[in-house]
């Protein structure tokens, strides 16, 4: 067994994990900056929040109306 060979791929997998992991280390560091930034940019353009929009009114009496579809769909689901 040649152990050149052997030490040739530990060499290069040393080089391809180093690579990985200050690539890595960079990225998280550069994620914290911009978290950091955007709290700043946020103190002074904040985001509007959208106002919810009611699509029913309020005085919707059709109590009747829904007791009735409930009652047939309850009937219909207990016939035999």
């Amino acid at each position: 067994m040649d152990l050149s060979l052997l030490k040739d791929g530990i060499y290069v997998m040393c080089i391809g994990m180093g690579t990985v992991f200050i690539f890595l280390t960079i990225m998280i560091c550069a994620m914290y900056l911009n978290n950091k930034v955007l709290i700043i940019v946020n103190k002074f353009f904040p985001e509007e929040i959208p106002a919810e929009k009611k699509k029913f009114a309020a005085n919707d009496n059709n109590d009747a109306e829904t007791a009735l579809a409930i009652a047939c769909a309850f009937a219909k689901s207990h016939k035999v």
